[in-house]
């Protein structure tokens, strides 16, 4: 017997102890995190006839658009309607895209929502997430054949998802930075640099005494300093090697449209200095270019932003022409972040949500009410007093537990209902 005990009590300490608020939080904390990557997507109807949408969940089928064949992209409820049985991987969020589904690229499937589409979407954009790869390192998510634990983050701009370790820059801790940018789009978009030495939550500012921070060593990177006279030109000698020296020549004669090489003379490049500033001085107002006047470093790394970071880029209208033409105009509006899609989504299911209870009493007469009240406080009494027990022996709540409750609960119930009278008056 003694041994029966011991037996049931090692069992009872491999089992889980979980508790009815855990389960709760979880059973919130997963509705909540669907709310956010649905964002308010409607489930039943396809979003082909909105256009373009904004942002919206967004999925692709391996099923009927294997690797090999074209890219395409279909809507939350089309996922559902037309392919429910099929293969498909979770792409989470893209901005500006029009629903696929059943278009030409869908060889032998029509769309049960919306059949009347057109052949193909042009304003769409696709990459190699529409066949479940990700990163640099082309690999699905999550990846069988990796076993160092990684958080994957998605890039502000190219919206490809990126392994933490791949990104040339250590992720600060998470809830520290709202966006991300990768190396290519940083390349591409080479203005965000003059932003980050400022913004970035990772700085790459190089100003205290020409000291470069949170970087590792200069000497291989393009250091942008500004013209300050003979002392800054000691300062640039001292502090930068013969290779960054040139990289600093070669860049200032890129911006001046001058040719330059590194046997330049120092009167040479002071005077390409000098010339840029003055071209600086007669465009006022562009932030862009005030902060070109300062020192700052580019570097072949990821960068990590702040909330609200995109607020801060120029709108003059020069830089939106070349957002334009670099086509990130989407970067001058703060509705288009993940943040603000999932703020959307979390707004709309709680103004959707509600009490079943409440409902369930609001159509019910008064006499119902006041049965259905009574009952549900009995239960609650009663529930509380058996879970009492369990606390006082400090002994685990089974399943069996709970519905040996229920089944004893119903059955006073039953005797309760059986022994009344009723009178008439």
């Amino acid at each position: 017997m003694a041994g029966a005990e011991g037996s049931a009590g090692r069992q009872s300490e491999l089992e889980p102890v979980v508790s009815l608020v855990d389960v709760l939080e979880e059973d919130e904390e997963l509705e909540n995190e669907a709310c956010a990557v649905l964002g308010g997507s409607d489930s039943e109807k396809c979003s082909y006839s909105q256009g373009s949408v904004k942002r919206q969940a967004l999925y692709a089928c391996s099923t009927c658009t294997p690797e090999g064949e074209e890219p395409a992209g279909i809507c939350l409820a089309c996922s559902y309607e037309c392919h429910g049985s099929h293969k498909l991987f979770e792409l989470y969020t893209k901005r500006n895209f029009r629903c696929d589904c059943g278009n030409s690229k869908f060889k032998n499937l029509e769309c049960k929502l919306f059949p009347d589409k057109a052949k193909i979407n042009s304003g769409n954009k696709y990459n190699d997430n529409f066949f479940g790869l990700y990163c640099i390192c082309k690999r699905p998510y999550p990846d069988p054949d990796d076993e160092i634990p990684d958080e994957m983050i998605q890039c502000a701009v190219c919206e490809d998802w990126f392994h933490g370790r791949h990104l040339g820059a250590i992720p600060p801790e998470s809830g520290d930075f709202q966006e991300m940018v990768c190396q290519a789009c940083m390349k591409r978009c080479s203005f965000l640099w003059a932003y980050a030495a400022q913004l970035a939550v990772t700085k790459v500012s190089a100003e205290d005494g020409g000291l470069v921070l949170n970087v590792d060593g200069i000497g291989d990177q393009e250091v942008i300093r500004p013209e300050k006279g003979d002392h800054q030109d000691s300062t640039l000698k001292e502090d930068v090697p013969e290779r960054g020296k040139d990289a600093v020549k070669e860049v200032k004669a890129e911006q001046t449209n001058e040719p330059c090489t590194s046997s330049s003379s120092e009167s040479d490049l002071q005077t390409a200095f000098k010339n840029q500033h003055l071209n600086m001085e007669s465009q006022s107002g562009c932030r862009l270019q005030e902060l070109n006047a300062k020192q700052f470093l580019k570097k072949d790394t990821a960068t990590y932003w702040p909330v609200n970071w995109r607020s801060k880029l120029c709108t003059c209208k020069d830089c939106m022409k070349m957002y334009g033409e670099l086509d990130v105009l989407f970067l001058t509006d703060e509705y288009d972040t993940v943040l603000a899609y999932e703020n959307k989504g979390k707004v709309d299911q709680a103004a959707d949500r509600r009490d079943p209870l409440m409902d369930t009493l609001n159509s019910m007469d008064r006499v119902q009410q006041v049965e259905l009240i009574c009952e549900y406080n009995d239960l609650k009494t009663e529930l509380k007093d058996y879970l009492k027990r369990f606390a006082d022996e400090g002994t685990v709540v089974k399943r069996e537990d709970i519905q040996q409750f229920f089944e004893e609960f119903q059955s006073k119930k039953r005797r309760r209902v059986d022994g009344m009278q009723y009178y008439c008056s």
